[in-house]
């Protein structure tokens, strides 16, 4: 009497649906990780900019206006590079500004605007939405 062996192992087709199950699931959590990375960045940078107002505030209420002039290590506390996604300046608007050069931002701005009513933020067009800066 001859005894049978049964075969173990996965069929091709199976390892195929397997395989598209997979690609079907990366297709999607691909641009939701790509928003939350986004997202991330932005958050830093306008983190890195708030971090300011206060010593700036401090500038604007003694000389009544930031200038160009202001040096960010020795006035505000801060280099223009501390943050690692971009630089921050002051621009000759009396701006606070933050311009991204890494990451998924890259030539992206988020600008603090000192103005009679305080404080206001804008970011550029293809920021992601952030709560209390307007796009």
């Amino acid at each position: 009497m001859k005894k049978t062996t049964r075969q173990q192992g996965f069929t091709l087709i199976e390892l195929m649906i397997v395989v598209a199950v997979i690609g079907v699931l990366s297709a999607v959590a691909f641009p939701a990780y790509q928003d939350y990375v986004k997202k991330g960045e932005a958050a830093s940078g306008l983190a890195t900019l708030k971090s300011l107002i206060t010593p700036a505030e401090m500038i604007y209420q003694d000389e009544g206006s930031l200038s160009t002039g202001v040096n960010l290590v020795d006035d505000l506390g801060i280099s223009s590079g501390s943050n690692t996604l971009g630089t921050i300046s002051v621009s000759a608007l009396n701006d606070l500004q933050f311009q991204f050069s890494d990451g998924s931002l890259k030539d992206e701005t988020i600008t603090l605007s000192r103005d009679t009513d305080g404080w206001t933020c804008q970011a550029s067009a293809n920021m992601p939405e952030m709560k209390g800066c307007n796009n």
